[in-house]
C-alpha cells in the first residue's frame, strides 16, 4: 500500500515511519541464507506490522537483525540513523522540504574520516532510501512526490576521480555570463523575468528553491538596494541584499507582464510556481550564448560562484555561512580552497 509523503501530523514521525518500511523492505530483500534462527527472524518482521515509535528502537530490531545473520542491514540502518537526527535537528516541516544540496552536504560532513568504501555505502544507502520514497508515495489523487536525487561524480570520493570542488565560474566567465544574459533570446512575457531570475541567484547565492519561493512582500527597497526576507531549509529566515541597479530594468520589465493572480515574485503565465527543470532551461540556453560548459550547468553552479567571489574578497568565513544559510560553518569552509592568494604563499615559500 502507498501512503502519503508527509503519512503523519509532524516531520519527525513521517520521516520515522517511512525509514521504518524501508528498513523492513531491505530485511525481506536481503539475502537470507545466513539467517539460523527463523523463529526470531519472523518475529523481528512481526515488530514491524506495528508502528516504531523511535529510532533507537528501529536500530535494535534491525541490530536483532543482525545478530540472526542479516549482516548487510548494517549498511543501511547506520546511515539512515545519522540521516534521521540530522534533518529532524534541521527544523523542516514537511518531507518535500529535503533537497538534494542537503543530501549532499550531510554526506560530505558525515563520511569525511570515512574509507572510501564506507562512503559508497553511504551514498548507496542514502539514495536507495529516496528512490524507495519516490516509488512508494502517492497523495489522495495518485500523484507522487518524486525527489529524484542523483550525485554523480561525488566529490567525497579519493583516489583517480580526484577530490573535486564544487563548479563555479571565475571572473571572466562571470562577465561573460551576464553578457550572455542580455543576448539570450526568450519570449517577451519572459524575457526579463528569466533574466531577473538568473541574476537573483548570481547576485545573492539563493538556493533555486529560495529563488523560486520568493513572494512580493518578502522585499524591500532601502538606500539603493533590494532586501529579500529568504525562506531557508526547515523554515529558518535570513537576509539577503542585491543592489537595485543591477536588476532594475528587469525589475520594472517583468512587473509590467507579471499575473496579478499570484503573490510570487516569478511565476508562469497562470500564476502558478515555476520548477527546478525551467530554470535549468534558463541556464542551457545562457550557457550556449556565452560558449561556457562546465561539468555542472545547472543554476546551483551560480549560488557556488557568489560563494566563491564573496570569499576571495571578504576572507570571512562567518559572511559567507550567513549569505549563503549554510547551517554548518565547515560547509562554508569548501569556498577557501579558491582562495588563489593564499596557495601562491605556499608556492613562494622559498623564494625568501
Amino acid at each position: 500500500m502507498r501512503y502519503p509523503i508527509d503519512f503523519l501530523d509532524t516531520f519527525d514521525k513521517s520521516l520515522l515511519f517511512w525509514m521504518q518500511n524501508f528498513v523492513k523492505m531491505k530485511l525481506t530483500t536481503l539475502s537470507n541464507r545466513q539467517v539460523e534462527h527463523v523463529d526470531d527472524f519472523q518475529e523481528i518482521l512481526y515488530k514491524f506490522r506495528k508502528s516504531i515509535n523511535s529510532m533507537d528502537e528501529l536500530k535494535e530490531i534491525s541490530k536483532s537483525a543482525r545478530q540472526c545473520g542479516l549482516i548487510g542491514i548494517n549498511t543501511y540502518i547506520n546511515p539512515l540513523e545519522k540521516l534521521y537526527y540530522e534533518l529532524c535537528k534541521a527544523g523542516f516541516a514537511s518531507m518535500k522540504e529535503i533537497d538534494l544540496e542537503f543530501i549532499i552536504d550531510f554526506l560530505a560532513i558525515h563520511t569525511s574520516k570515512l574509507s572510501d568504501a564506507t562512503k559508497k555505502n553511504y551514498k548507496m544507502a542514502i539514495l536507495s532510501f529516496f528512490k524507495y520514497l519516490d516509488k512508494e508515495n502517492k497523495d489522495d489523487n495518485g500523484n507522487s512526490y518524486i525527489f529524484g536525487f542523483e550525485v554523480k561524480n561525488w566529490a567525497g570520493l579519493s583516489g583517480t576521480k580526484g577530490t573535486k570542488l564544487p563548479t563555479h565560474l571565475n571572473d571572466e566567465e562571470i562577465k561573460r555570463f551576464l553578457e550572455a544574459i542580455e543576448k539570450t533570446e526568450f519570449k517577451d512575457y519572459s524575457r526579463a523575468k528569466n533574466r531577473l531570475l538568473i541574476k537573483t541567484i548570481l547576485f545573492t547565492g539563493m538556493r533555486v528553491s529560495e529563488v523560486l519561493g520568493l513572494k512580493q512582500k518578502d522585499i524591500a527597497k532601502e538606500d539603493g538596494y533590494y532586501i529579500f526576507q529568504i525562506q531557508g531549509k526547515g523554515n529558518k529566515y535570513r537576509t539577503s541584499m542585491m543592489k537595485i541597479a543591477n536588476v532594475q530594468k528587469d525589475m520594472e520589465e517583468w512587473l509590467q507582464y507579471k499575473p496579478l493572480n499570484s503573490d510570487l515574485l516569478f511565476c508562469s503565465r497562470t500564476g502558478k510556481k515555476l520548477s527546478q527543470p525551467y530554470v535549468s532551461y534558463i541556464m542551457e540556453k545562457i550557457l550556449l550564448v556565452a560558449g561556457l560548459r562546465k561539468e555542472k550547468n545547472g543554476a546551483h553552479m551560480l549560488r557556488h560562484s557568489f560563494g566563491t567571489k564573496l570569499y576571495n574578497q571578504s576572507h570571512d568565513l562567518i559572511l559567507v555561512q550567513e549569505a549563503l544559510g549554510h547551517s554548518d560553518i565547515n560547509t562554508s569552509r569548501i569556498y577557501t580552497h579558491f582562495d588563489k592568494n593564499r596557495l601562491k604563499k605556499s608556492a613562494d615559500i622559498f623564494d625568501k
